[in-house]
């Protein structure tokens, strides 16, 4: 009851300054203080305010959060021994599929590729030249591309 009484409170003080405030002709600052004060009385309207205090005096409620912190603690120590251990679920799930296939399908199965089918070696790029003129010709094209 007398939680409700001071955010009722909060609520009517909010809303004072927001009229202070748009007298004062500062209309977005009115506004949006008038939305924080109606927060507290929308909550007490909604019964939450009533739900947090009946919680925050509910051993059965400290109790639940107890369990729901024990969880999170043992969730956490799971992924962080799984760390530890290197590699997340999905790369182990790659890792066994990738050995059952060898195991199926040696790689000496494939077909073998002749040494005449493949190229000897990349053919090599052509220099660029380092003339004077022609390092800023990429520079030019941009600017008349632009009408600079």
């Amino acid at each position: 009851m007398i939680a409700e009484t001071v955010c009722s409170a909060a609520a009517v003080a909010g809303l004072g300054i927001a009229v202070v405030t748009a007298y004062r002709k500062r209309f977005l600052a009115a506004a949006r203080i008038a939305a924080y004060a109606l927060v507290p009385l929308g909550l007490v309207m909604t019964g939450v305010v009533e739900w947090a205090a009946d919680t925050a005096f509910s051993p059965t409620a400290w109790a639940g959060f107890a369990v729901l912190g024990g969880a999170w603690a043992l969730f956490a120590t799971t992924r962080t021994v799984e760390r530890r251990r290197g590699g997340t679920r999905k790369e182990r799930r790659a890792a066994a599929r990738s050995a059952r296939a060898e195991a199926v399908a040696p790689a000496a199965s494939a077909p073998s590729l002749g040494q005449a089918s493949r190229p000897a070696s990349r053919p090599a790029a052509a220099p660029r030249p380092t003339g004077g003129a022609d390092d800023f010709s990429d520079i030019e094209a941009i600017l008349k591309k632009h009408n600079i």
